[in-house]
Formats: C-alpha cells, sequence, structure tokens
C-alpha cells in the first residue's frame, strides 16, 4: 500500500433472508456496502442465511458463525456489521466465536456512526448523542466481567459485588448523562418552537422537502433558492433541518426546509431523538417527496418514505412526487417507464434544473389554493387593519395610492373576512 494512502477498515457483511420480507436481502446488503463505504471503511466479503427467526444465542445458525469467522480470517477483516439488530448478549457471543481483535455491531451502529460523523450544529449533535446512549444503555451487561477473575474467594454470591457494582455505576452514568441531553434538547426546541410559531402564524406557505436519503435534496433546495446547502453523493450528508426563503413566479415568498433524509430499517431511537427535527415536516403545508429515479430500489424507497411519515404523523399533509436526477438515466425508455407508472408525478434535474420551472409552478398552484388571494385598498384611517395584513397575511405587493394602501396580499381563512370592506 502506497505511503500516502489512508488505510481503509475492511468489513465482512451478514444479511438474513427473512421469509415474507418486503426487501430483497441483496438490495439490503448493497445499501449496507454503501453505509460502511460511507464511514471510510470496504467491505471484503458478504455473506446471507434464509432464516425463519432469529437464532436466540448467535442471530444466525452456529454454522453460519463459523463461516463469518473464517471470511474474517481469509480477508484479514477489522469488523462484521449485520444488517438487521443484535441483541446484546448475541453481539457478545459473535465478538467470542470471531474473536475479540474483530469487532461485531449491527446496522443501527453504523448508522449511529455516520450520524455522528455527519452532525453539524449543537442540536444534530446532541440528537446523535442522545440516540447512541440508547442504544448503548442496554448493551452495558457484562463489559465489567474482567473485574470479577481479580476478586479474591469464590463460592455463592462471588460472582457478584464489585463487578456488578461497577455496571450499577456505569447504567447510573449513562441514564443521568441521557436525562442531561434530553433537558438540553428541550431547550433547544423551545427555541424551535418559538421559531416555528412565528412562521406558522405568519400564513407564509410552508413546504418541507422529504425523500429517502441520497434523493438530491439538498442538491433541489440549491436549485429552488441559490443557498449552498451542504450536499454530496454520500448517504445521510444533510442531517440538521435548513430552512430558507423561496420566491415563487408570481411574487409570493414561501419557506422551504430540507429535511433529515430516511432510510429502511431506521433505528426507532433516532425517530425519537430527533424528533424536533421531523416535526417541521409536521408543520408544512406541503410536502415535496423526492425520489431518486436511478435507484433499483424505487418503490422500496417510496414506501419506506411512506412509512415514515405516517410514523411521525404526517401522512395527512398534501404531497408532491418529485423524481429528482432524470439526467443521470440511462435512457429515455426508463423515464417514460417511470412517467407512465406515476402520472401525476413531476420529473426534474437538480444538476441542470431541467424540469424545476414546472414544479415550482405546480407548488406555487398547490399555495394558492390555500389561503384567500385578495386584492385590497385599506384606508389610511385603518392602521389596524394594515398592521393585521402584516403580521398575519402574506403580503405579494403594497404601493401607496390617494384612497388608501392598496395590497395584493394571502389571508387566513380566520382573518380574511375582515378585509371584505376594503375592495
Amino acid at each position: 500500500m502506497n505511503e500516502n494512502e489512508e488505510y481503509r477498515e475492511k468489513a465482512v457483511i451478514v444479511g438474513v433472508d427473512w421469509p415474507g420480507s418486503p426487501w430483497p436481502v441483496e438490495s439490503s446488503l448493497q445499501e449496507l456496502s454503501r453505509l460502511i463505504d460511507t464511514v471510510g471503511a470496504e467491505v471484503v466479503a458478504s455473506t446471507t442465511q434464509r432464516l425463519e427467526a432469529p437464532n436466540a444465542r448467535t442471530f444466525v445458525g452456529s454454522g453460519k458463525a463459523a463461516e463469518i469467522t473464517e471470511l474474517c480470517h481469509a480477508y484479514a477483516a477489522d469488523m462484521v456489521v449485520f444488517d438487521d439488530e443484535l441483541t446484546p448478549s448475541q453481539q457478545s457471543n459473535l465478538e467470542k466465536i470471531v474473536g475479540r481483535d474483530i469487532k461485531v455491531f449491527d446496522r443501527t451502529a453504523l448508522i449511529l456512526d455516520i450520524f455522528a460523523l455527519h452532525a453539524t450544529t449543537r442540536e444534530g449533535r446532541l440528537q446523535v448523542r442522545l440516540a447512541q446512549n440508547q442504544y448503548l444503555y442496554p448493551r452495558l451487561r457484562g463489559m465489567w466481567a474482567h473485574l470479577a477473575s481479580n476478586r479474591m474467594g469464590g463460592g455463592v454470591g462471588s460472582r457478584f459485588g464489585e463487578g456488578e457494582s461497577q455496571l450499577e455505576v456505569d447504567r447510573r452514568m449513562v441514564r443521568k448523562r441521557i436525562s442531561s441531553i434530553k433537558r438540553e434538547l428541550a431547550q433547544l426546541d423551545r427555541v424551535r418552537s418559538v421559531q416555528r410559531e412565528g412562521r406558522y402564524s405568519s400564513s407564509t406557505f410552508k413546504i418541507a422537502l422529504a425523500g429517502y436519503t441520497n434523493a438530491g435534496k439538498s442538491s433541489l433546495i440549491n436549485r429552488f433558492t441559490g443557498s449552498d446547502v451542504l450536499s454530496y453523493d454520500k448517504l445521510f450528508a444533510t442531517l440538521d433541518a435548513t430552512t430558507r426563503k423561496l420566491k415563487l413566479p408570481e411574487g409570493r415568498v414561501v419557506t422551504v426546509t430540507d429535511t433529515i433524509g430516511f432510510i429502511r430499517k431506521l433505528p426507532t431511537t433516532l425517530i425519537e431523538s430527533f424528533k424536533s427535527t421531523l416535526d417541521e415536516i409536521n408543520g408544512a403545508d406541503l410536502i415535496v417527496h423526492v425520489i431518486d429515479c436511478t435507484s433499483d430500489e424505487v418503490s422500496y424507497q417510496v414506501q419506506t418514505v411512506e412509512d415514515v411519515l405516517d410514523q411521525i404523523g404526517a401522512s395527512r399533509i398534501e404531497r408532491l412526487t418529485v423524481f429528482n436526477k432524470i439526467d443521470a438515466l440511462e435512457s429515455e425508455e426508463r423515464l417514460k417507464q417511470l412517467k407512465n407508472a406515476h402520472p401525476t408525478a413531476l420529473f426534474v434535474s437538480a444538476h441542470t434544473g431541467e424540469g424545476v420551472d414546472e414544479l415550482l409552478g405546480r407548488i406555487a398552484n398547490v399555495a394558492a389554493s390555500h389561503g384567500n388571494y385578495l386584492e385590497v385598498v385599506i384606508p389610511y384611517d385603518r392602521g389596524d387593519l394594515t398592521a393585521l395584513a402584516h403580521k398575519r397575511c402574506h403580503i405579494v405587493s403594497q404601493s401607496h395610492e390617494e384612497d388608501g394602501t392598496h395590497m395584493r396580499l394571502y389571508a387566513p381563512d380566520d382573518c380574511a373576512h375582515l378585509f371584505k370592506n376594503c375592495k
């Protein structure tokens, strides 16, 4: 190896073909490989097994566990990564089988590691730390077993005592850490809630971009707004919700929020930890579901996103389906197939800008259906209505005329009637 080349850890990946699973094990392992590449390691071997139920001791069968050990030695692997979540005891038993110098962990731990790499804001880092500690807590059992061998004496009860005390101390420390992080997140959430309330009460139309990880949401918001939201061809490049103002063709200003990407088997702890970020989706008037049309797993990815949106209570919100990356499609035939299968969807390229104007036009039509478009002249002696317009309505344009202030605006349903005499 060249001295200037950075060493990449080697991984053996393990998948299980479950009966009735909505995802083919091969495609799930391909995604796991991409996750491993995202953290800077490389997959050197993979193996699968068809199971009706996981083995209580080693997750896979004993023969498969022996095969995994042989693969690790043959390829000088540094780690074994399972595509499904392991119990603490399964992880411990597998470590004993493959050898203590080889790390054994699961997809959840890998995703948590990626989130730790990519979290940039204080809130994002706290959310990841919370999920990590919640994942760690049940896995503390047995970590202090080495203390038992250092104690004198034996007999009944000698297997407890110092080691168990140390384990309890460690558990208490993790519980305190979880509580502390939750308090900090609650404080940040209060600040975010105030900001959200300000947006919600202003009648500004709110758009949230949602989609499978690496679908191109950040690239699309950059194309929309000319901003520079971080966008890489990596899974989970963006974790923190980013909100930008967007001016629609008719002059109306709306907000568009880029949110965390979803993925199959997204750990429950992460959904709970990122609740405040996901709340940005729940507060939207329109969800733009962005889909990577170059993926071979479009239907599975779409279903994953729909499942998570349903899980967080956002399935009731109006939706626009957008297929991104049409510039990267291999053939026109594939594009025709997608258009036939999804006749109401829009097809765009955030990279080239193709189809983006049509998308903005569709968003403008949806926004126009929310709220009441009014063109009014507010008399100069009705300063209360002028103040209300600025506080509660979205003003497209205004000018001062002889009879009063001429405004083109969108008014919420609960206050539109107050302007009925100003036309």
